[in-house]
């Protein structure tokens, strides 16, 4: 395993403790006797969160690629995105350009 595929996996670890850190305390507020309800703020709902996709995340998996030798055909799905580097590409693309990659064997 590569030392940036490992460090991914920590980043994700520590999203998913911050999440379950976050629902214990969620947890501890429901358990806490209100005073006054009138004169507390709305507390808003948690939106499904899509799991975006970093930079890194789409950096790591090319870079996987191109030391297994598919250099050209990195630059090829860079440039079918319309760049000439991973920097210069939208971020809304970088789901799309993970699934090409996986494509690649």
């Amino acid at each position: 395993m590569s030392k940036i595929k490992l460090l991914l996996d920590v980043v994700l670890d520590l999203r998913a403790l911050a999440d379950s850190v976050q629902a214990v305390a969620d947890a501890i507020e429901s358990n806490e006797p209100k005073e006054d309800t009138k004169s507390e703020q709305p507390r808003y709902e948690k939106q499904p969160e899509e799991k975006q996709i970093t930079l890194e995340q789409v950096r790591a998996v090319l870079a996987e690629k191109s030391h297994d030798g598919f250099t050209a055909e990195v630059r090829g799905l860079l440039e079918k995105y319309g760049a000439s580097k991973l920097s210069q590409i939208d971020p809304s693309k970088y789901a799309a350009i993970l699934a090409d990659a996986e494509e690649l064997k």
